[in-house]
């Protein structure tokens, strides 16, 4: 079966989007695009600095800015989004209506190991194991409104979530 035009990523920091988006895009032969990497491009800021200098709700505008760009491109391509894309109701409503949305989904121990403790997340601050457990708390509905397929990925390598995104997806590549 042809891969669907465009592959999206959701789920929690540290589930591995961007690294699963690139492996498929490069399996899949198309571009891989990242909401947070194209709000950084077009801002000249990383996520954590346009998070200090503006605020989250500045933030999530850029954010679904850069979901509808990467929803705009030229088709086929995988996204990764930013793992509070949820929180946004207008992206919302712009993944429910995507049909090859996948959720990866990580427990927030294996989350935490993934992302160290930089202070390169904003949402994390001084306890970042609650913060992480409270974001997959909240989000967790919304994952599950907008993706029509779940992969668990604790204990799997980055080439193995890619093996079972494409064939939950039933894509031969």
């Amino acid at each position: 079966m042809s891969p669907p035009a465009r592959i999206v990523l959701v789920g929690s920091m540290g589930s591995g989007k961007s690294t699963v988006m690139e492996i498929l895009a490069d399996r899949l032969d198309c571009p891989g695009l990242d909401t947070d990497r194209i709000v950084e491009e077009r801002e000249g800021l990383t996520v954590a600095q346009v998070f200090a200098a503006e605020g989250e709700d500045m933030f999530r505008s850029l954010e679904l800015s850069a979901l509808e760009a990467a929803l705009a491109h030229g088709a086929p391509v995988v996204v990764a989004t930013g793992g509070g894309i949820v929180e946004t109701p207008a992206a919302r409503r712009l993944l429910e209506a995507e049909p090859a949305v996948v959720h990866l989904r990580v427990s927030p121990a294996v989350a935490l190991e993934r992302i160290g403790s930089t202070g390169s997340r904003p949402l994390l601050g001084d306890d970042p194991a609650h913060a992480l457990a409270a974001l997959e708390e909240r989000r967790r509905a919304w994952w599950a409104q907008v993706a029509g397929a779940i992969v668990d990925v604790d204990g799997l390598s980055a080439v193995a979530v890619a093996d079972e995104v494409l064939s939950r997806l039933e894509v031969a590549a």
